[in-house]
């Protein structure tokens, strides 16, 4: 017998006859072969077989291993143990085990759990040959964990998991000496990133977990059996059957159950039970949500002291109880905050007070937070579908939520006696709404909308039967579980299908009003001043989706509530007073959207609103979904009928968004003039700007039965019947005077979408063959393809136009189809193109569509022409679509030119120190800490000497007197002073500063920092050398300044080949460096003061002399480098170009703004350089460097 055994890298951990043993697991060995070392450990009672003479084990390399023999042994795996002949041999792992001991037993090996399963046992495998220590578990962040809270908190492993897949996380000692900290023992997975670990708190108090808290320790899991968990449920269950349902939930119970059979309120009794603990059982049992707390932000805001107000005798002993109630409860506490609010109690709808604090105050110091509130009809248009309904309200929601420390004191109030303060969120705060529904979301995360909705603390769980509500409900309660949140089991309505929710009622059939706020409606008092008009309006309005028409009933009452009207109760009042009671009354039940059925819009309008309703076909039946109205403002009250109708129609699509786009639906009006809607031609102003919006959605327009009116697409006929419409009258003339050219969108804009595009295919067609027909070029050759398949002869050609002869040329791939010419050819896959023939008229179209609309992308020559060709043909096709995009000005305007312009450098050389001085302000720079942030820099052109002053602001006023008192008084008036086209230098005061002094101002042109070239160079040179110096806060840059200048004074300057320092001086200055090693002897310096200035007036001129040769040599060389890329494009008076002119604005993205701007008319050549242009007759001109322009290809207006 020959063995073969292959080496595994697959370990586990088990038994050999009680002794512990490592075992390699190895699917490609026979047999189970044991280590000679690990033999001796084991019981020596064992009995040994002598293997038969012609039995060898051979390893995967061929080499025989030496063989002890056979013998007996119990392997223990997990609770697997079993008895098999094992083999003893010389091998350097303690055991492997191998393909007899696998198939015995029925093992599996799951590779991605890396997991051996016998049976329902799992045992973990190890990848590897190193083992699992005792690792340790820490928090990778700090953790508060609430008293009497039980939660699980994400932590990190510690060290090497040495290839193991499974284990089980314990107590370490650290946190077992706390005894309020108690951790649970857990099963985890290693391989992920982070490891649950189970922590309770115990105490009445807070505990806080540090971060690299060593919270857990983890060992390798010796195996996984798996349990029954349906039959361990099952007896759960039977368990709690037989548990009574809390007298706390009794009332509850029978409510829930009143119209159930017997085995569903089982299950109700059942849920009820296993959730006992998430309904509070009075006002002592609150809650403490995990996970958010609430934070007050009132930044650098003075503490807000307010004092108490006087509480009536009746209600005095009330707030006390309340208050102490509320401390025994652990809501307050007492206080010695510099805050306080005053106390307003408030009576709630179940009798009870509900204690407030008047926080308005402080609200108006407070950050406000943007969180979002759900949209109620978003919320309530989700309920589509359901039959069971249940509504969950939390107990006092707002104090089951924790305060910061830091805000508790903010909170602080009084009622006369005392100051206490809130330990949990109090209502009136400005941002509790927003944390709590932060709060609800991520309780409830995870479950979708089909299972519940939330807004505030207000729940609706609801599903399509009583099995799905039943899940659903566990589902929820479980979430609250979690969240220690707390159920007031008096406002909870389980299992019910009809029920109340914000407002309104609910139930299968669709959303009403609900009926309590509805007979405060009956009830309501014929209203005696503004205010409770106001009142009366702000209620029915929440309504206004029941009643048609909304507006224009309560158009007197909205009138009343004007600034300065005069409140007079007219018989115009009283009828709309009375008519809202009435429509409210008789309220209908609107149905719930279904987004797989199309939508119905009907719309209408009168004189002084415009409506619409929202419907659907539900079973046979058109139901209401929503009602929709809008009073018309003077200026629309004035539009003709038409426009009104038109109006309805726009506005109603716009109120009806969320459920209109993306979805087809039917437009019904009782005005027969809008079915021109879908083909109405050449829109302009306002009509053009509806019939855009009305683009995105795709509907189809009806006209209900009435009066008799005319055929819907002649649109010759007047739009309206109204005298006097300017507008209709003007549509008029337009319609007759382009009665002849197609129109734009009824060649192609045939999608079904668009509003614009012909309803019909056919008439589309028909208008492009009757235009083809037109085209006197291409008309003759649709006669002769109608006469003859033969082609012409020349000479019956000849006299025609090049565009007929090239037709003529193409005749084989002519072809007429349904009165349409097109051009067959066979495109790079060798398959049939069919190219329509687009005559001249239509061309234009063509390319406005698949070049400047959305769709064509304004994509350059070769896509546009790629597009062109796969559907259209016109002889010359590729010059057209040339011109037309060198001439689209949308793509100029955003791409520019393909080279930009670039004119020659003009040469501005000095000859003298301060001839010509360039000033600049650098910045803004961070704030120093002497509370500077720009530099003010000056520079000589000639000596190339430089200032560099530190400013605290950039104003005129500041620039003007550093300019006089540092640099004035030290150097002198310079001739020239030139800058860049800043506010500082361009403001009066400055100007006036420059003609006190005599000084000749210049500035640059707009956008071109090179005409002021020398300054902006050591801008950057400066900033450069101050990055290398400054300390990482970047606060001391300012120090620096002198020592840098420094080192640029006595640098040698690229152009002058002297320093600057020279050639202001006459002498070099001396540096810290020549203090240490001195500098080479200079020349003897004359006896007497005449001869020394007379030889210094001497070397200055000479070393000047030298400067003005190295600059003009210098200056020479770079006009010649920097003229290599000029263009030699030449503007002349009256030609248009387009003008660089990038802006910056907030909000908006320079990335998606166009540059270019035109066209401009050029007014005048200043010189070769500069040009002063204007945009319109009226605007301002404007002077611009020549590299800012370019020539306009488009047409003019």
């Amino acid at each position: 017998m020959e063995i073969k055994v292959c080496g595994g890298t697959l370990k586990v951990s088990g038994f050999i006859n009680n002794t512990p043993c490592q075992f390699v697991v190895d699917t490609g060995a026979d047999v189970t072969i044991l280590s000679s070392r690990v033999f001796h450990k084991v019981d020596s009672a064992a009995s040994v077989k002598h293997m038969s003479t012609d039995g060898v084990i051979r390893g995967l390399d061929g080499q025989i291993i030496p063989v002890i023999g056979q013998v007996t042994l119990e392997v223990t795996l997990g609770e697997t143990v079993s008895t098999m002949d094992v083999w003893v041999a010389y091998i350097q792992e303690e055991c492997i085990l191998g393909a007899d001991f696998l198939k015995k037993e029925g093992c599996i090996i799951d590779y991605p759990r890396q997991t051996l399963r016998i049976g329902e046992t799992e045992i973990p495998l190890r990848m590897g040959g190193e083992e699992l220590k005792c690792l340790r578990v820490v928090l990778d962040k700090a953790v508060k964990v609430p008293p009497f809270t039980e939660m699980v908190i994400p932590a990190k492993l510690e060290g090497d998991r040495g290839g193991v897949r499974w284990g089980t996380t314990g107590p370490p000692n650290l946190v077992r000496r706390d005894g309020d900290i108690v951790v649970g023992r857990t099963v985890v997975d290693l391989d992920k990133d982070y490891i649950p670990v189970r922590v309770g708190n115990l105490s009445s108090g807070r505990k806080k977990l540090k971060k690299g808290t060593e919270i857990a320790v983890c060992e390798a899991a010796a195996s996984i059996t798996a349990t029954n968990m349906a039959s361990e449920g099952k007896e759960n269950l039977q368990t709690s059957k037989k548990e009574p349902v809390p007298d706390y939930l009794q009332s509850l119970y029978e409510s829930s159950t009143e119209n159930l059979c017997d085995r569903d309120k089982e299950k109700v009794a059942e849920l009820l039970v296993c959730f006992q603990d998430v309904f509070s059982q009075g006002s002592d049992d609150l809650g403490r949500a995990t996970g958010v707390r609430h934070d007050i932000v009132t930044g650098n805001a003075a503490p807000v002291k307010q004092p108490p107000r006087r509480i009536p005798v009746s209600k005095r002993e009330e707030a006390s109880k309340a208050i102490k109630d509320m401390e025994k409860q652990g809501i307050v506490e007492p206080s010695t905050s510099p805050w306080s609010s005053p106390v307003v109690l408030v009576r709630k709808k179940d009798g009870s007070t509900r204690f407030c604090v008047d926080y308005r105050r402080l609200n108006d110091v407070t950050r406000k937070d943007s969180f979002p509130l759900p949209r109620i009809d978003a919320t309530l248009d989700a309920l589509n579908g359901a039959s069971w309904f249940s509504t969950l309200d939390l107990k006092s929601g707002y104090w089951q939520v924790e305060l910061e420390s830091s805000a508790k004191e903010k909170t602080a109030f009084s009622a006369g006696k005392g100051l206490w303060q809130f330990r949990v969120m109090p209502f009136g705060l400005c941002n509790a709404p927003a944390t709590f529904e932060r709060l609800m979301e991520a309780v409830l995360a995870g479950l979708p909308w089909e299972t519940c909705l939330v807004y505030l603390d207000d729940i609706i769980v609801h599903a399509a039967d009583f099995k799905s509500h039943i899940k659903n409900l566990r589902l929820v309660l479980e979430k609250l579980r979690q969240a220690n949140l707390k159920l007031n089991p008096k406002k909870c309505k389980l299992f019910q299908q009809q029920v109340q929710f914000l407002g309104y009622t609910v139930s299968k059939r669709g959303i009403s009003a609900d009926q309590e706020k509805v007979k405060a409606v009956q009830n309501w008092p014929q209203p005696t001043n503004v205010r409770e008009v106001k009142s009366y309006l702000g209620l029915c309005t929440y309504y206004r989706r029941f009643v048609p028409g909304f507006a224009n009933i309560a158009k007197p009452l909205h009138l009343l509530t004007e600034k300065n009207a005069r409140f007079q109760w007219t018989n115009e009042c009283e009828a709309a007073f009375k008519s809202l009671k009435q429509h409210l009354t008789k309220t209908p039940t609107l149905a719930y959207p279904d987004f797989q059925k199309p939508f119905i819009l009907d719309t209408d309008a009168s004189n002084i609103a415009i409506g619409g309703v929202l419907s659907q076909i539900v079973d046979g039946a058109e139901r209401p979904i929503a009602y929709f109205s809008k009073t018309l403002s003077k200026p629309e009250s004035q539009y003709c009928v038409t426009r009104r109708e038109l109006l309805a129609v726009v506005k109603g699509t716009e109120h009806f968004h969320p459920y209109l786009y993306g979805n087809r639906f039917l437009v019904r009006t009782d005005h027969a003039s809008l079915q021109w809607l879908p083909s109405f031609k050449n829109p302009e102003g306002q009509m053009a700007r509806w019939l855009q919006k009305l683009q995105q959605y795709n509907f189809d327009v009806e006209h209900r039965a009435g009066k008799h009116h005319g055929n819907a697409d002649a649109l010759s006929r007047r739009p309206c019947d109204q005298n006097g419409c300017r507008y209709c009258e003007k549509r008029e003339v337009l319609e007759w005077q382009l009665r002849e050219e197609d129109s734009r969108h009824s060649v192609v804009g045939t999608t079904g979408h668009q509003v614009g595009a012909v309803t019909s295919d056919q008439a589309c067609f028909e208008r492009i063959g009757q235009a083809q027909r037109s085209d006197p070029e291409i008309r003759c050759v649709i006669t002769w393809l109608e006469e003859s398949l033969t082609k012409p002869e020349w000479r019956k050609v000849s006299s025609y136009s090049t565009a007929v002869k090239s037709y003529w040329g193409q005749w084989e791939s002519l072809k007429l189809h349904e009165g349409r010419m097109y051009r067959i050819v066979d495109n790079d896959a060798a398959q049939q193109l069919w190219q329509l023939v687009v005559p001249q008229a239509l061309r234009g179209t063509v390319l406005q569509q698949l070049h400047n609309s959305p769709t064509g992308g304004h994509f350059g020559v070769t896509k546009t022409l790629a597009k062109v060709r796969e559907r259209f043909f016109w002889p010359n096709c590729r010059q057209y679509v040339e011109e037309w995009c060198r001439k689209c000005d949308k793509c100029a305007s955003r791409k520019g030119p393909s080279k930009r312009q670039r004119g020659p450098m003009k040469q501005f050389n000095v000859g003298a120190p301060l001839e010509r001085v360039a000033v600049d302000v650098l910045g803004p720079l961070p704030t120093s800490s002497s509370g500077n942030k720009y530099i003010l820099i000056l520079g000589d052109y000639f000596t190339k000497w430089v200032e560099a002053y530190p400013l605290e602001n950039q104003q005129a006023v500041t620039v003007a007197e550093v300019i006089v008192k540092e640099f004035v008084s030290r150097f002198g008036v310079p001739l020239q002073l030139h800058s860049d086209q800043g506010r500082n230098f361009e403001a009066e005061l400055f100007q006036r500063m420059c003609e006190l002094l005599g000084i000749d101002k210049t500035r640059t042109t707009a956008l071109h920092p090179q005409s002021d070239g020398m300054v902006e160079r050591f801008n950057r040179t400066l900033e450069n050398q101050l990055a290398i110096f400054v300390e990482q806060n970047q606060r001391d840059w300012d120090r620096w300044i002198p020592f840098l200048l420094l080192a640029y004074r006595t640098s040698i300057h690229e152009s002058t080949k002297q320093t600057p320092a020279c050639l202001m001086f006459d002498r070099e200055v001396r540096l810290p460096i020549d203090l240490l090693y001195g500098r080479p002897p200079g020349p003897e310096l004359p006896s007497t003061v005449d001869d020394y200035v007379s030889n210094l007036r001497g070397k200055l001129e000479e070393i000047h002399e030298f400067a003005r040769i190295r600059m003009r040599v210098a200056s020479d060389r770079m006009k010649l480098r920097y003229d290599v890329g000029t263009t030699k494009a030449v503007f002349s008076e009256g030609d248009a170009v387009w003008l660089y002119n990038p802006k910056r604005r907030k909000g908006v993205s320079p990335k998606l703004t166009c540059d270019w701007e035109g066209p401009y008319v050029v007014l005048k050549r200043i010189n070769e350089l500069l040009y002063r242009v204007r945009k319109s007759a009226n605007a301002k001109p404007r002077v611009v460097h020549r590299n800012r322009l370019w020539r306009y290809q488009g047409t003019l207006n």
